[in-house]
């Protein structure tokens, strides 16, 4: 590299590789964002959002709040996007999310940033990759956290593609996970008094699921490249691979791939159609995506009911359960699941699934 060239990037940055994280590091990310109308609006635009609670602020005054409140994902990804020029700019892939705790509602006009501190490293067998495992915090204009979860992320070593087999440069250590985050924050609010089905366009409440339950959410919704790239602009996303579209040409699916965070948006507004009293998300357990992404893709999903929760002191809200599993190109009637492999392979519902997400909603129940 020529000294012009030095010169030139000598206060731009690539983004980390593996090497660049050490374990209990904690990274203060950049651009505190604040939340108005118009973010919120383009969200429920690029998502097709309707659950009434976010979208109405007669319907949230009528049931306790001053406002409504900005929905919880849009809140997530927000934050996500935060930690991704620190973390994940050159991901090759997000792997997985766990302990997602929303410990607070958040209204238009709040500004949110982010901080991360990095819990588990693993490099790979190949040495190309390793794994990054961070907890990140959502905090408010107060420094008050109102959002954390835990995820990782595969990034390339140093070495990439010229690796020969581990460098042992950094110890490998796995963090421990929590199966589900307990206990569940719900809302001060007592939801039931005015709560109304004509609104929400369902009068199914929290009594009216039964565990095991399964329900196909039949719609399907068409990501356009011009929508998935504006969503990740929405999000503050710079990951490579959802947002360079020329540098993704090299690569095996030699386009952008839809950002992860989306496509969960994306299958919970698509829950609509059944679970549209499901008016709070109050923890992701876990999540992961099957298969990748990408523009022209039609999403489907379906949900089964795992658990059925009564709340401590609340007879106005119970919790459910769910497992949504989002398909693209496929529909949802068969209710698919991840096949068992053979000989290393998926079978076609297999390589359909691109979502499992596991997570606790907030529903009324009758006065």
């Amino acid at each position: 590299m020529s000294e012009t060239d030095v010169q030139m990037r000598a206060k731009s940055t690539r983004g980390r590789v593996f090497e660049d994280f050490s374990l209990g590091e904690v990274i203060e990310h950049a651009t505190p964002r604040t939340i108005g109308e118009g973010d919120v609006s383009l969200y429920h635009a690029l998502t097709g959002n309707r659950f009434t609670l976010q979208v109405s602020d007669p319907f949230a005054r009528d049931v306790g709040y001053h406002a409504a409140p900005i929905d919880d994902l849009l809140v997530f990804n927000i934050v996500f996007g935060q930690s991704v020029p620190e973390i994940s700019r050159n991901a090759v892939a997000n792997l997985g999310y766990a302990e997602v705790d929303f410990l607070a509602q958040l209204y238009e006009g709040e500004t949110v940033r982010a901080r991360s501190e990095v819990i588990g490293l693993k490099e790979t067998s190949s040495g190309e990759t390793g794994v990054v495992y961070v907890r990140t915090e959502g905090l408010d204009h107060r420094g008050a956290v109102i959002l954390r979860f835990v995820r990782w992320v595969m990034v390339p070593t140093r070495a990439g593609a010229a690796a020969k087999g581990k460098s042992g440069a950094v110890q490998d250590a796995e963090p421990a996970l929590a199966r589900q985050v307990a206990p569940l924050t719900v809302p001060r609010h007592r939801l039931n008094k005015f709560w109304s089905d004509r609104d929400t366009g369902s009068p199914h409440r929290w009594e009216d699921y039964e565990t095991g339950e399964k329900i196909d959410h039949l719609d399907g919704v068409t990501i356009e490249e011009a929508e998935h790239m504006m969503a990740t602009r929405l999000y503050h996303n710079d990951s490579r691979p959802h947002f360079d579209g020329h540098a993704m040409k090299s690569t095996p699916f030699g386009r952008r791939i839809v950002y992860g965070g989306h496509v969960i948006s994306i299958a919970r507004a698509l829950t609509h159609n059944g679970l549209a009293n499901a008016c709070i998300v109050s923890a992701i357990h876990g999540g992961r995506h099957a298969n990748p992404t990408f523009a022209g893709d039609t999403l489907y999903a379906w949900t089964e009911i795992v658990e059925k929760q009564s709340l401590d002191r609340r007879d106005d809200i119970g919790a459910l359960r769910l497992r949504t599993t989002a398909t693209k190109n496929t529909p949802c009637a068969d209710f698919p699941r991840l096949p068992t492999e053979k000989g290393g392979k998926k079978d076609a519902a297999g390589e359909a699934i691109v979502l499992e997400l596991d997570y606790t909603v907030i529903v009324p129940r009758r006065a």
